[in-house]
């Protein structure tokens, strides 16, 4: 029989990751979160056609989906890098607390009262579904980019409150089994689980590091022998840290995975990417399994009451933590109401309910088991497909996604480049390879990549592939140029802008199509715009602060067939049409100059007035 069962489960178990494979290329085709593909598949595979029964994986199931998780939160983990939380860490800091806190209490009172379940049900359900988790958020940031600020705060919460809210809710689960309800003994568990999980995970992140740094693993297969070596690591801080203490594994890779990832280890680069190729056949297998498995009965049974708790977990628990969490920092309303509504859940509360499901109702709490697999799973389904289906449509309407600028160069000229950019909202990412440059930017407070600006993986790491424009402005016109190149032959971005310093490299760089800003001339024409436009010059030094000039091109349909005349008077007060360009050519207009669809305005004014008009002469819903 044990034979047949496995004859059995080979061919299922290729067919689940074939179908995941095949989920994750959809999804990069079609720029839709992986997620919403492997869901689907699983729900077909699963109720629809029955191909995956509870009864597929016999009592293997829970081993396999541990083993699994245990993967996901290494990965996530790794990529957990300090660097990256100086970018939001206030709003970071209280997201994964005063956030938490929030989220647990909220759900767990909206479970129990609309429900009607005891309160370490509810308790244990709200732990689970604070996790957001970077399997569902790290893909739809991929599809649809925000200012890394935001996708800092989104990532490092995902990561952290999956590792705590596991913990957490085990320690509830584990008292719901052994009837506890004393406060004190809670904290105890959960202490003594997150303390087993941190001493395990720092000793086999010790000796993965003594290992990858001073241990001769071959000279000639030394980064596959690496990459073995740190996902066998992973596994064994899983299995240990449960064997000490049921459960704590997931801290134990998470610890592992935070320490090694912050940590100098050679051959960094194709870990990361056998880990990341790994952890997607894991998350498909998993994602599609845990759906298949799905009791849609469950889901049935919560009635009204499972969707008024899902409403409230998504519009009014969700934003509440998240102004809480962001208040007072650089965040605007818009990215606040985009991390409102955009945060679904993902494998961490399916696998973990799933697994406290089966242990529920070998222990007789059917009623308990139904409750917690049906809240969680409609937590997941609903706000997987509205939050994470729908997050490109929410950013459009919010207008949170940014004009992504890269920057090589973080000197003078750099950062003041940034320093107007970002006034003007958009995304800037300077590239610097010098650590004192790197560390007065960031005291400055802009997002800073380190590396080489001439290295294309350092490029496309910074952000190149969603660049709109690539601006090289380094002291060095050999790195400009190159620079340039790269730029303009692997990622394509619309603008191209090098700094030349030499004015004899001028001719050079335009003879190869790249747009060249000249040190010396525009030094030049600076002097002499205040020498004989001192007004115009002092105003335009002001530009990106107090005055804005802009160009943008005419999309509103209302406008198309005006004349400058007829817009005057609706442009908000403080802002004039200065240029109108039109097949390449500009010019002054005037009043009686008739606008026509795909003209490009340049409008003049205070910088709140420009805002309002470019909103009205290119609206962005269009």
């Amino acid at each position: 029989m044990a034979a047949e069962g496995a004859g059995n489960l080979l061919p299922l178990v290729a067919t689940i990751i074939g179908v995941g494979v095949l989920a994750q290329i959809l999804s990069d085709r079609f720029r839709i979160p992986s997620v919403l593909f492997l869901i689907a598949a699983g729900i077909v595979m699963g109720p629809v056609l029955g191909v995956v029964t509870p009864d597929s994986f016999g009592n293997a199931l829970s081993a396999i989906v541990g083993l699994s998780v245990a993967i996901i939160v290494f990965e996530g983990a790794f990529h957990l890098h300090v660097d990256k939380l100086r970018e939001a860490p206030a709003a970071t800091l209280r997201l994964v607390t005063v956030g938490a806190l929030i989220a647990l209490v909220g759900t767990a009172a909206a479970i129990h009262f609309i429900l009607g379940t005891g309160w370490l049900v509810a308790v244990l359900i709200g732990a689970l579904l604070v996790a957001t988790g970077p399997t569902v958020i790290t893909p739809i940031l991929e599809v649809v980019p925000a200012r890394d600020r935001v996708e800092a705060a989104l990532e490092t919460e995902g990561i952290v409150n999956d590792v705590t809210a596991a913990i957490l809710a085990i320690v509830v689960f584990e008292a719901i089994l052994l009837d506890i309800s004393d406060p004190t003994e809670l904290l105890r568990l959960f202490t003594a689980k997150l303390g087993v999980g941190l001493l395990v995970g720092t000793v086999v992140a010790g000796i993965l590091y003594y290992a990858l740094r001073y241990v001769d693993l071959s000279p000639g297969n030394a980064p596959q022998n690496a990459r073995l070596l740190v996902l066998a690591g992973a596994l064994a801080a899983y299995g240990a840290a449960d064997y000490i203490s049921t459960e704590a594994g997931l801290a134990a890779v998470a610890t592992a995975g935070i320490l090694l990832g912050n940590a100098d280890i050679p051959y960094e680069k194709d870990i990361i990417d056998f880990k990341g190729d790994i952890t997607l056949l894991v998350l498909s297998f998993v994602f599609i399994t845990l759906a298949a498995l799905l009791d849609f009965n469950s889901l049935i049974q919560l009635g009204l009451g499972g969707l008024l708790v899902v409403a409230l977990v998504m519009l009014v628990i969700r934003p509440l933590l998240v102004f809480v969490s962001a208040r007072g920092d650089r965040f605007t309303r818009n990215e606040k109401l985009f991390m409102s509504f955009v945060a679904p859940r993902g494998i961490i509360p399916a696998s973990v309910a799933t697994l406290f499901a089966i242990e529920l109702r070998a222990a007789g709490l059917n009623p308990e088991a139904n409750v917690l697999v049906g809240t969680v799973f409609l937590v997941i389904l609903i706000t997987v497909v509205f939050e994470g289906g729908f997050a490109r449509q929410i950013a459009e309407y919010l207008d949170v996604i940014p004009m992504r600028v890269l920057v090589i160069g973080g000197g003078k000229v750099g950062r003041a480049l940034a320093e107007r950019l970002e006034a003007r909202g958009e995304n800037v990412v300077l590239i610097e390879a010098n650590q004192e440059m790197v560390e007065l930017a960031r005291n400055q407070g802009f997002t800073v990549h380190v590396g080489d600006g001439t290295d294309t993986d350092v490029l496309r790491s910074a952000g190149a592939a969603n660049a709109k424009i690539v601006v090289a402005a380094t002291g060095d016109d050999d790195v400009n140029l190159l620079v340039s190149q790269l730029a303009n032959s692997k990622f394509a971005p619309e603008t191209i802008l090098a700094r030349a310093n030499n004015p004899d490299n001028v001719d050079a760089f335009e003879d190869l199509g790249v747009r060249t800003i000249s040190s010396v001339y525009a030094t030049a024409q600076a002097i002499d715009n205040y020498i004989e436009r001192p007004a115009l010059a002092n105003w335009m030094g002001e530009v990106g602060r107090s005055g804005d000039v802009q160009e943008v091109e005419i999309t509103s349909d209302e406008l198309v067939g005006k004349t400058i005349r007829d817009l005057g008077p609706e442009l908000p007060e403080g802002c004039l049409v200065a240029l109108v360009s039109r097949n390449g050519d500009a010019k002054v207009p005037d009043a009686d100059f008739t606008l026509e669809a795909g003209d490009r305005v340049t409008l003049l004014g205070d910088d709140d007035a420009v805002k309002a008009a470019m909103a009205m002469i290119h609206p962005s819903d269009e």
